[in-house]
């Protein structure tokens, strides 16, 4: 016979629940004796997007079992509120912020490049390789797959609600607090690896006349050999940077 609990999720979590479920308590019917992370992941939020469970007004951490009757609530990540004191199910952002997105992220993989962040993407890794990455490398796992992030082994992850690049930066900047730790225009958008500053002479043949004409100053990608210049499309991007920053003052 079914058993029955009262749940109420909080904040970013009603993403993950129908219209009709978000802001409200709401009556679910389970079998078994499951933890109150795999209830939770049955509703549809992701483990890492959870930052606090209370179970009867006590928190508890993942592995705490849900019984018949009882009520449960659950709370993201929320930067301002000191939790210290109780236990966090959600892991400490690790101490570099490096990332690893998806085949279907690739534009936001090229703005956090652009922003200085390490970020791996391939438009052909398994599910496999991203949560052992995520794992491994302690790299926040960014995924519009709900059951990738899911998996037990990823630890930090993100599921960009939007589906326009930019507006998912602007997600991502904001979950994960990265103003403080943005390196802009040091990275390679293309591959990722660290720029190296190139003279005039070193790129000839590989820009343009005009611009190895009127500019000095360039970066190459040591890897692929693209060559980077603050053209007119640099200061466009420079203003985007700036923006970005602000978000958190």
């Amino acid at each position: 016979m079914p058993k029955q609990v009262t749940v109420r999720l909080h904040g970013a979590l009603n993403d993950f629940l129908p219209p009709e479920r978000r802001g409200t308590e709401f009556i679910h019917r389970f079998t078994g004796t499951p933890s109150v992370k795999d209830l939770l992941e049955s509703l549809g939020p992701p483990h890492p997007e959870v930052e606090l469970i209370f179970v009867d007004g006590k928190a508890v951490d993942f592995t705490h079992r849900v019984e018949a009757g009882s009520r449960v609530a659950a709370y993201p990540a929320f930067h301002a509120l000191e939790v210290t004191a109780l236990i966090r199910v959600g892991m400490p952002l690790p101490a570099v912020r490096r990332f690893v997105l998806d085949v279907g992220l690739g534009r936001l993989a090229g703005f956090l490049r652009m922003l200085g962040f390490d970020t791996l993407w391939r438009n052909d890794f398994e599910d496999s390789a991203l949560a052992r990455l995520s794992q491994e490398d302690a790299r926040i796992l960014l995924t519009r797959d709900l059951g990738l992030l899911k998996r037990a082994e990823v630890l930090h992850g993100y599921f960009p609600r939007n589906t326009n690049p930019s507006h998912q930066l602007v997600e991502v900047v904001l979950r994960f607090q990265l103003a403080p730790w943005m390196q802009p225009f040091t990275r390679c958008m293309a591959c990722n690896a660290l720029l190296a500053v190139a003279e005039r002479n070193d790129v000839l043949g590989r820009v343009p006349a005009g611009v190895a004409a009127m500019h000095i100053h360039f970066q190459q990608c040591p890897s692929c050999q693209r060559v980077y210049w603050p053209g007119t499309h640099h200061q466009r991007m420079q203003a985007w940077v700036d923006t970005l920053r602000q978000l958190e003052d």
